[in-house]
């Protein structure tokens, strides 16, 4: 018995268009013909046909399809291929359904980056905004690092700079500077790459920079933006001193990035 390519189709569960598909990347013969010129299938066609929808079904590449040999065997290393890819696509569906379920849940938050959710009460808006964009900045090993600096702060130490007014005179703009000064010294000590972040700026030094200078204008106010001007400035020096004890006339060189 043979069949019409809209008959092998329909046998097949496909549609006409793929059977034509296949015959133009060459995973399906093409079948004969009749004399008035129409296509007659047979069971090997319905057969092949089957075999490629199963591991369609099965997520095997089309490009990996065609390359394999059916001649009875089981296409073990294509299996073993998408295995692996299923393996971790389930791991990842498995985190992003348990991140799902602590959001509905109101114990986790999303405007944090993954990993920072049980810090996000630590952290005021705009810090949680600033870090968002760091995530997209930074690669994992500086974001890994962010997640300590804040693990180690007091979690009451930004709720000044959070209050602080726009219109803060100097005198409270320099003692604020200097009370935030001393942590982000440690932390500049601790984390060495943060005064020359482009080994951990996957999109370059200058984008990195311009975006952050652009993300902290926006989100923080001039007073703000000061303070952390100054507090960087005096933790460099900081960190410089503790680095060379013996030397008082040491360069401080630039501050480090937000």
């Amino acid at each position: 018995m043979t069949w019409s390519t809209r008959e092998v189709a329909e046998l097949a569960g496909t549609t006409v268009n793929t059977v034509r598909h296949y015959h133009q990347t060459g995973m399906l013969e093409q079948p004969e013909r009749t004399s008035n010129g129409y296509k007659q299938y047979g069971a090997r066609h319905l057969v092949r046909l089957l075999q490629i929808r199963r591991l369609r079904d099965l997520d095997v590449p089309l490009a990996q399809i065609e390359s394999m040999d059916f001649g009875g065997e089981t296409p073990a290393t294509a299996l073993r291929a998408v295995d692996a890819d299923l393996a971790v696509s389930i791991k990842r569906l498995t985190r992003a359904r348990a991140e799902i379920r602590a959001i509905l849940d109101g114990t986790t938050a999303t405007d944090v980056p993954a990993g920072f959710e049980h810090l996000a009460g630590r952290l005021s808006s705009s810090e949680r905004a600033l870090m968002l964009v760091m995530s997209q900045l930074y690669d994992e090993s500086a974001m890994a690092d962010m997640k300590k600096m804040v693990e180690a702060e007091a979690e009451d130490a930004g709720v000044e700079f959070d209050a602080l007014a726009p219109d803060a005179d100097d005198a409270t703009r320099q003692e604020l500077a200097e009370a935030l000064a001393p942590q982000l010294a440690q932390h500049i000590i601790d984390y060495r790459w943060l005064a020359d972040p482009k080994a951990h700026s996957p999109k370059g030094s200058r984008v990195t920079q311009e975006t952050l200078l652009e993300a902290a204008v926006e989100l923080y106010s001039e007073s703000q933006l000061d303070v952390l001007a100054r507090a960087s400035v005096i933790a460099t020096e900081l960190a410089a001193e503790s680095n060379n004890p013996t030397s008082g006339t040491n360069d401080p060189g630039d501050p480090p990035v937000l």
